[in-house]
């Protein structure tokens, strides 16, 4: 029997099992089954695959039922606590500490079993902590971009549940307040509570037990953005969200969340009758979209990417670019050319001098949006950017088309063009011939280390919080 089809280890301690239920000794089964008893010692160690004869001979020996030994389950919970123990010490997590392994005997207790396989656990733990690497969170955030691109970045379900969501709370239209926000988390069953000593490494904690969603304090501006940390943090309830298991669970359930509070505060009713008029008028603009519900102009942004594909038929695409030009945000589903790593990732790369995303930041009346037609490889492109700031720097929000449906938009009569070549990088990679020869070998440049290079590795049951912070914080307020 191939080996895929059944595990030995299992296999050997079933095998024992009965064999020991049956009160017989290795030389006694074997004289039953017409083989040595040390070749059945062999095999209920999983040293040796078995013949289907010979597991039939050995069935009817013990007198169980072949499908008993063919299980996959262990027979007990010692043989279980033994597999797992086999299965750690053959893994190359153990080996690399060049430790003898324990070979189990019939004197060690379950308990210290228990107590050896807590070790091994704890270090496979870190050792996953170890390979999440920024290439690995990189590569799942590509694949789940590339996923939603797919389609659209439309996820109905979610639309549905937020429609019903607010529709039990009784919102109807207009900008989503703070009190049918806390209405929506009463019906849930959850208090909102505005606390000062929320940990740092936490945006929010969701107390089960006692029915609690602590966030910032109150005080804090920006109403948007408490009214969407709530709303995130019930999403995580009504999705019925798990412990993320790896990075891409992690960034899945960050996207899910985020999309519900997007929905909530831009409903898909009304946000789409708002595009569609516009659309109509000719004149969509991202500042009015914004201004209609009362949230940013990323988050504005953003939604258009959910809506305008699956309602409005138009493609389009969001970056967000820090004042380096570092893509840091990115949706595309127009086949804008943007710069790709070798994993396919987008975020992090820089975007080009002539986008709109960039140049914008040179404008010196920053408070409008800036309009802009881009010449590229794959085609005109018309942007919408606007720019902004925050303690870490200046940031550029630019949704843009295809030049055929620059026609939609306010900012169509723009003047404003640019020719970006890029991939190439003679577009603006690349330093011109003669500065290049008058600097070569005169110049040392001292490259700003980003501080996200040193940031921890996910830790704990949740990637980026400090448990032990969120635990004693808790502990703290169920006092209260």
């Amino acid at each position: 029997m191939p080996s895929a089809a059944i595990e030995l280890a299992t296999l050997g301690h079933r095998i024992r099992h009965h064999r020991i239920g049956a009160g017989l000794t290795l030389d006694e089964l074997g004289a039953l089954v017409g083989v040595a008893g040390s070749q059945l010692s062999l095999i209920e160690n999983g040293k040796r695959e078995p013949k289907l004869s010979l597991l039939q001979e050995v069935a009817r020996a013990t007198d169980t039922d072949l499908s008993e030994l063919l299980s996959p389950e262990p027979p007990n919970r010692r043989a279980a606590l033994e597999i797992e123990l086999e299965r750690a010490q053959a893994g190359s997590v153990f080996r690399q500490l060049g430790i003898a392994p324990i070979k189990v005997t019939k004197g060690i207790s379950d308990e210290t079993l228990e107590a050896v396989l807590g070790l091994h656990r704890e270090l496979q733990r870190r050792e996953r902590e170890a390979i999440a690497t920024p290439e690995e969170a990189r590569r799942a955030n590509t694949e789940l971009r590339l996923r939603m691109r797919a389609q659209d970045n439309y996820l109905p379900d979610i639309e549905r549940l937020a429609e019903k969501q607010l529709k039990a709370a009784g919102h109807v239209a207009g900008a989503l307040t703070h009190r049918t926000v806390s209405i929506m988390a009463e019906q849930l069953g959850f208090e909102l509570i505005y606390a000062n000593d929320l940990p740092h490494s936490a945006r929010s904690v969701t107390d089960l037990e006692n029915g609690r969603i602590y966030l910032p304090p109150a005080s804090i501006p920006g109403g948007h953005g408490l009214r969407s940390m709530a709303l995130q943090a019930m999403a995580h309830r009504l999705l019925e969200h798990e412990r993320p298991s790896d990075y891409a669970d992690f960034l899945q359930q960050r996207l899910e969340i985020n999309y519900y509070a997007a929905c909530c505060l831009m409903p898909e009713t009304n946000a789409v009758a708002f595009l569609q008029q516009a659309k109509k008028d000719r004149d969509i603009a991202v500042e009015d979209f914004r201004d209609a519900f009362g949230v940013t102009h990323e988050a504005a942004g953003m939604r258009l990417t959910n809506l305008a594909t699956h309602h409005l038929g138009i493609r389009l695409h969001f970056l967000r670019v820090d004042g380096s030009g570092a893509i840091s945000r990115v949706y595309e589903n127009d086949d804008l050319p943007l710069p790709v790593d070798v994993t396919g990732s987008i975020e992090g790369q820089v975007a080009c001098r002539r986008f709109s995303a960039r140049r914008a930041f040179s404008e010196q009346n920053r408070t409008t949006e800036h309009y802009q037609y881009t010449d590229t490889p794959a085609g005109t492109f018309w942007c919408s950017t606007q720019t902004g700031s925050t303690s870490e720097g200046d940031f550029s929000i630019t949704v843009g088309v295809p030049f055929d449906d620059a026609k939609w938009f306010r900012g169509r009569e723009t003047q404003q063009r640019a020719t970006s070549r890029c991939p190439d990088e003679s577009c603006c990679r690349r330093p011109p011939a003669d500065a290049a020869a008058r600097w070569a070998g005169k110049a040392w440049p001292s490259a700003r280390v980003h501080m996200h290079m040193f940031s921890p590795l996910p830790r704990g049951d949740f990637p980026g919080v400090d448990d032990n912070e969120v635990y004693e914080f808790l502990d703290r307020h169920a006092e209260n």
